[in-house]
């Protein structure tokens, strides 16, 4: 079973930026097949998917509200995934998860629907 862990999250004040890391454990030929995502979740609320890339790297998406401002990328020879936020509100503030995407493709890198512990980022204003 392939293991997620997720760093880098911490307070930040209104504008400010964080960089965060994803590790993966699983194997590398098993990563670099995936599209890899990260994802965030709100107390009481779902978890929503905040960007995508594919597993080449060529392709991204966005959510409309983080377009502009975060950045993801992914590095097929480490297994590691990085979203770098750039000028954070406190609308961000959330659990960030990294895992792969869809759920299909989580059943094949975990063999279930595994999730990492998540960082947390926290935005003050």
């Amino acid at each position: 079973q392939a293991q997620v862990v997720e760093s880098g999250g911490g307070l930040v004040q209104a504008g400010g930026s964080l960089r965060l890391f994803c590790s993966v454990s699983a194997h590398t030929k098993v990563f670099s097949a995936v599209t890899m995502a990260w994802f965030r979740q709100v107390p009481g609320k779902d978890r929503e998917i905040v960007a995508s890339i594919t597993r080449s790297g060529d392709t991204t998406i966005y959510l409309d509200s983080v377009k502009g401002r975060f950045t993801i990328s992914r590095d097929n020879t480490k297994n590691t995934v990085h979203l770098q936020m750039n000028s954070l509100n406190p609308e961000d503030t959330a659990v960030y998860y990294c895992n792969a995407e869809p759920s299909g493709a989580r059943l094949l890198m975990h063999g279930m629907d595994y999730w990492g512990n998540g960082t947390l980022v926290t935005v003050s204003s």
